[in-house]
């Protein structure tokens, strides 16, 4: 079974509000507060409040920043790429929080014309947006969320009022995040910014898939409310969490494939490059060996990622390479629910993975107990698997 949260944006989405939906289907404030602590991002507070809009029942998420006025604090994604990869958060927060941020300053860097390395954020720079990001990656995981779908996302009409000046509404970033993963756009009569760019990111760069409510078992559902009460129409987020075990053809969860030939790179580099990708945050990695032209003996590097990981894998690819040019494809892939135990060697942990029968210890937990213990690694592996609970 895949722990699966399914978001109804078709009132608009912000981050701010996917966070309070998180929070009102179970995610336990402390919980969340407990793995933010190891972000070093200070002189703020989060606090969530019942509240209700257009009647339904929901929670509202509400960030206060210490000491400093009312102005927003400009970052670059270079200083929050940073601030995230010296973080104490958990791997997956701080893998999907990256996510975020990469794609924002992807399509800010398109919008005005430079790289993404030098993308300054204005209002996604500021405390509250960071908090709404990587709050929201750690509701996801206090509920163990494994997959996302999202549906069409609400959107106003007019324009809105930003720090640039006054901008088309949908803006130009959530337009650009939106043509990302060829997301559906639902337009609402209301000129207010019912989807911002944050809380779109958070979907193109989080969201396995998007559409309607896959076939699912619901134990739990949440409303985030947005900051005004709309009359006619519940401003909110909603989610649906549960399980999902099945396998559709037409479900399968897109990645991208990526592609280099080397025919100049050492069996070292190579082992070396798989490891980086890895560490980059690909699903995958690997080469194989191909003959080229003239006869020549080379390899392909391949990473399978996540489309909103792209720009990362490819620059990885290319640095620790040195190819002339890499390649693309989108994919789609159907992973196996998974669950992951510890079991005792000796009285040392061991993580095993254990799917629907199959078990797999990890590997390198099994090196480093092995080690420890003077035993063969095989002995390690065997008595590992012995000792697995049913």
């Amino acid at each position: 079974m895949t722990r699966l949260a399914w978001f109804n944006c078709s009132a608009g989405v912000a981050g701010d509000m996917v966070l309070a939906s998180l929070v009102d289907a179970g995610a336990d404030p402390l919980r969340i507060a407990e793995i933010m602590s190891g972000l070093a991002l200070h002189d703020y507070a989060l606090t969530f409040e019942a509240t209700q809009r257009a009647g339904v029942s929901s929670t509202r998420a509400i960030v206060v920043e210490h000491g400093h006025d009312d102005s927003h604090h400009h970052r670059s994604w270079r200083d929050i790429r940073t601030m995230l990869e010296e973080s104490d958060l958990p791997a997956r927060v701080r893998s999907r929080s990256l996510a975020v941020f990469e794609v924002l300053a992807d399509v800010e860097g398109k919008i005005h014309g430079v790289a993404a390395e030098e993308v300054e954020f204005h209002e996604v720079g500021a405390v509250d947006s960071i908090v709404d990001v990587v709050g929201v990656c750690a509701a996801l995981e206090v509920l163990d969320v494994e997959q996302i779908v999202c549906g069409s996302i609400g959107t106003g009409h007019g324009t809105i009022r930003t720090q640039h000046g006054e901008l088309p509404n949908p803006s130009p970033a959530v337009v650009g995040l939106a043509a990302m993963r060829n997301v559906g756009l639902t337009g609402v009569n209301d000129h207010r910014e019912l989807a911002t760019p944050t809380g779109v990111a958070v979907m193109v760069a989080l969201a396995d898939t998007f559409g309607p409510v896959p076939t699912m078992n619901v134990s739990s559902r949440g409303f985030g409310a947005g900051s005004a009460d709309v009359d006619g129409r519940a401003n909110v987020v909603q989610v649906l969490v549960g399980e999902s075990s099945n396998i559709s053809a037409h479900s399968g969860e897109a990645v991208r494939l990526l592609e280099a030939n080397v025919d100049d790179v050492t069996g070292e580099v190579l082992a070396h490059t798989i490891s980086a990708l890895l560490s980059a945050g690909a699903h995958d990695a690997w080469a194989t060996p191909i003959v080229m032209k003239k006869g020549r003996p080379a390899h392909t590097v391949h990473a399978l990622c996540d489309p909103a990981l792209s720009a990362r894998i490819v620059q990885v690819m290319v640095a620790e390479t040195g190819t002339l040019g890499v390649r693309g494809t989108i994919l789609e892939r159907w992973p196996q629910a998974r669950s992951e135990r510890v079991v005792m060697v000796d009285g040392l942990e061991i993580r095993v993975k254990v799917t629907a029968g199959r078990v797999k210890v990890e590997h390198d937990d099994a090196v480093q107990v092995a080690a420890a213990l003077g035993l063969p690694l095989r002995e390690v592996l065997l008595r590992a698997e012995a000792v697995l609970p049913e």
